[in-house]
């Protein structure tokens, strides 16, 4: 089941477990933000993260199923990202030299990004309609 990290609780993990306190496994595509969501789950107990992300599960033979393709996160902030400095640059030099502050944000932004590991863009991006995962909150109210 996929969830953002933002919305893990011990509420969604009470939802995943299938068999008292059967061992879960969390996993990303790098393995980070499973950890900071073992973490954030640690007074709960028997959950581990997969070290090395879902590459390192591919890289083991282990099965994986895949669903519908989707654009990632970090492809939209480059999009997004790039399409602002290009407008920003465009209104700046045919309208007001002002709106080049947007594009100096978001080249501020970036090299924030890259220096605390966050993106703000991102967090924005992934809460999204079209970046939420329709399969889990429908597997979710079928429980319900």
């Amino acid at each position: 089941m996929n969830i953002p990290l933002d919305k893990v609780s011990k509420e969604a993990i009470d939802d995943l477990r299938t068999s008292g306190n059967s061992p879960l496994f969390l996993i990303c595509q790098s393995g980070t933000r499973s950890k900071t969501a073992c973490q954030k789950l640690a007074d709960l107990g028997n959950i581990a993260t997969v070290e090395g992300g879902t590459q390192a599960w591919i890289d083991n033979g282990l099965p994986v199923v895949e669903g519908e393709p989707v654009m990632s996160l970090e492809r939209q902030v480059r999009i997004a990202a790039g399409s602002l400095v290009v407008l920003g640059t465009i209104l700046g030099v045919t309208i007001s030299p002002w709106f080049l502050g947007l594009s100096g944000f978001v080249g501020a932004g970036l090299v924030f990004a890259g220096v605390t590991d966050t993106c703000g863009m991102a967090i924005l991006l992934s809460k999204c309609p079209w970046n939420q995962n329709v399969a889990c909150l429908a597997r979710k109210e079928a429980r319900s």
